[in-house]
């Protein structure tokens, strides 16, 4: 079973069993977004075949930057994310719940944060590049917004 439809049953089940409970619900949502960041991020990551030490640290200080938590909960998240990713079959599952929680002003910042983990080792592969594309078309970013990301994320890596 992939991470979405896990979601997707655990929402269900609260909904079941606790009469759909907005907190609840609103819950099971915040962790699937936060899962989708962490999940892109860490494909980057792993884009080029070699993770580094230095991007594993950018990947935490975006997931950081992008959700506003704890480093002990970016930890989590960062495991839990590597997990998904070994088990999803395309980027869609993630992508399709940013595009649900990200205004386009978010989805910009997050680009710009999958640009800053490609950087981070000071060698920007053509894996991680098309990945990075890939993903800006998916969460329906122009390109221009993608090369702005590119820009801004080349200049604080600097």
């Amino acid at each position: 079973m992939d991470g979405l439809q896990h979601v997707r049953n655990l929402k269900a089940w609260i909904s079941r069993n606790l009469g759909g409970a907005a907190a609840e619900d609103g819950a099971v949502r915040e962790q699937a977004r936060n899962l989708a960041v962490a999940a892109l991020l860490v494909e980057v990551l792993r884009a080029d075949y070699d993770v580094s030490g230095q991007e594993r640290r950018q990947v935490l200080e975006s997931i950081r930057g992008v959700l506003g938590l704890e480093e002990a909960q970016c930890e989590e998240l960062l495991v839990e994310a590597e997990q998904q990713v070994d088990r999803a079959h395309d980027l869609h599952q993630f992508t399709s719940e940013i595009n649900r929680a990200f205004a386009h002003d978010e989805k910009l910042r997050l680009v710009e944060q999958l640009w800053r983990v490609a950087h981070a080792d000071e060698i920007v592969h053509k894996y991680e590049e098309h990945l990075i594309r890939r993903v800006a078309d998916l969460l329906h970013l122009p390109h221009a917004t993608f090369i702005v990301a590119k820009l801004r994320a080349a200049d604080l890596s600097h």
